[in-house]
């Protein structure tokens, strides 16, 4: 599906879905927020940032189902934090580790002279690529539960190569809309950005169900 078709058919599924949808992104959010108040309250609260994942997977799994049925019902969330929440827990596990590893590189190198900014650069490239990277395993990883995480990473990793430019676009679409959503003045956990994002990747990512028409 080209980027341009994904973007504009899950806007008519968020639309027919809105209400399920922002509960979906509210729990999601909620979450988020939780932990970072908590981080807050308490730097040893961050262990709590392993509810984000199978939180995410959950939103990921109902993204999935109805881009590939067009239809979703709230039991769906029960359904995927069940069957997911292990490989959301994994997959949670490593950003969460990525950015913390990011966080301490970049400004190492960056402050280490003249020889460390190629460095600095190359891990921020490297990071904005693992994060593109995502953008294909997550839906993957939902859509092929039965396959090892190993494989699937292999597979996403080559979609990604096999379209650099669209997922490069897929990647800044996303970024504006949530970027404009937060300009708005509206908290993303309480609109439809993070689930619209979740929604364009799954179709984008998956090959299309040929029942839906598009």
């Amino acid at each position: 599906m080209k980027l341009r078709t994904a973007l504009g058919v899950a806007a008519v599924d968020l639309y027919h879905q809105s209400w399920r949808l922002v509960l979906l992104n509210v729990m999601l959010g909620g979450a988020v927020l939780l932990v970072v108040l908590a981080t807050i309250a308490s730097p040893a609260a961050l262990a709590l940032v392993v509810l984000i994942g199978p939180a995410a997977v959950t939103v990921m799994h109902c993204a999935v189902t109805l881009a590939q049925t067009e239809d979703l019902r709230l039991a769906e969330a029960i359904t995927g934090l069940r069957r997911h929440w292990r490989r959301g827990l994994l997959l949670g596990l490593v950003v969460t580790a990525a950015v913390v590893l990011a966080a301490f590189a970049v400004p190492f190198y960056a402050s280490a002279g003249r020889w460390g900014w190629p460095l600095a650069a190359l891990s921020v490239y490297i990071l904005l690529l693992f994060f593109v990277v995502q953008l294909a395993l997550w839906p993957m990883a939902v859509f092929d539960a039965a396959r090892p995480l190993r494989e699937l990473v292999r597979e996403a990793g080559m979609s990604v190569l096999r379209r650099p430019l669209g997922f490069a676009g897929l990647a800044l679409a996303l970024l504006v809309v949530n970027v404009a959503g937060i300009a708005a003045a509206i908290l993303p956990f309480l609109s439809l950005t993070i689930a619209y994002s979740f929604l364009v990747s799954a179709h984008y990512a998956l090959p299309q169900n040929p029942a839906r028409e598009v």
